[in-house]
């Protein structure tokens, strides 16, 4: 266990998955190099880390929280933290907002962004019966995809390929206290062996797109070429519209360009990203864009610095 004396930390770091221990390990490596104090938070260290803070022994100056979301007794670090004025990314009251579909789709319709036509349902609790029309189900098509609006992770809960009314009743009692979200299932242009289907990934003000097949779940890299050639260019504007919207310094999003040739969002902030390497994970980031977003943190955690002590 790591022995804490009285100090000042630039920047803790909160994880609760293991495969998160090498996008932390490189992170440390590089804030170090910039001058920066790192301090990892397991579940390992947890306890002794709250106690700290609370006896004030331990300072911490930021946080990146990638725990507290999955593991909600790392909350009370985060709580804790917030009173004294740590700076937090991503804040958990601001994750659960913006990681609620039924309330992004709403939020992106407002912004005139375009998302796959969606019904919304009340939770199973809240409304036990749903009546939906002949006409409801002719505008989803068939198959659609239902979905629930909070419970995320893996596709926990989303159903891709139901076909009627009966698939709808029988899934929302999965998750009951949960909305659901009914979306037609959006069908990306297919050609040149491609299918146009993207995520976009926003950190700390830095946009980067990739090729991602939604069926493989296998990364490729966006070259300017491909993005002149095809027109892309309005992924990042996209992108970068989201992030306005949700109010995440962190997240990534899911982007299809249709054989209409119309960009439409299809899954709408996944807030706690993934960032297993492709070197070491088949369906993982590629490295590439994983360096760049460590850079692009300690960057800004840098900025914050010296923004605070001017």
């Amino acid at each position: 266990m790591t022995t804490i004396g009285k100090n000042t930390i630039d920047l803790a770091v909160a994880f609760d998955w293991v495969y998160d221990k090498d996008f932390i390990n490189l992170l440390k490596q590089d804030a170090e190099h910039e001058g920066l104090s790192v301090l990892i938070v397991s579940d390992a260290n947890l306890s002794e880390i709250i106690s700290a803070v609370k006896n004030q022994s331990l300072t911490i100056s930021a946080l990146i929280d990638r725990a507290s979301e999955t593991s909600p007794h790392f909350c009370q670090l985060q709580n804790l933290l917030n009173i004294y004025g740590t700076y937090i990314v991503d804040p958990i009251s601001q994750i659960t907002w913006a990681s609620d579909k039924a309330t992004m789709h709403l939020e992106f319709i407002a912004n005139r962004l375009n998302t796959p036509y969606t019904i919304i349902l009340d939770t199973f609790d809240d409304q036990n019966d749903i009546w939906l029309s002949s006409e409801d189900l002719a505008c989803l098509g068939r198959p659609f995809i239902i979905k629930p609006a909070n419970t995320t992770g893996g596709g926990v809960g989303v159903v891709d390929g139901a076909e009627s009314l009966h698939d709808v009743l029988a899934v929302r009692r999965e998750f009951k206290k949960d909305k659901y979200l009914l979306q037609e299932k959006v069908r990306p242009l297919s050609t040149d062996g491609k299918r146009f289907w993207f995520r976009g990934i926003y950190a700390f003000g830095l946009v980067q797109c990739a090729w991602w097949d939604d069926c493989t779940h296998i990364y490729a890299g966006l070259n300017p070429y491909e993005v002149k050639q095809y027109g892309l260019t309005p992924l990042y504007r996209i992108t970068k519209k989201i992030a306005g919207i949700c109010g995440l310094s962190f997240f990534s999003t899911e982007i299809v360009l249709t054989e209409s040739r119309k960009f439409v969002v299809v899954d709408y902030v996944n807030e706690s990203c993934d960032m297993r390497y492709q070197s070491s994970h088949a369906d993982g980031v590629p490295d590439k864009i994983i360096s760049n977003i460590i850079s692009q943190v300690v960057k800004h955690i840098k900025k914050i610095f010296n923004t605070n002590r001017k």
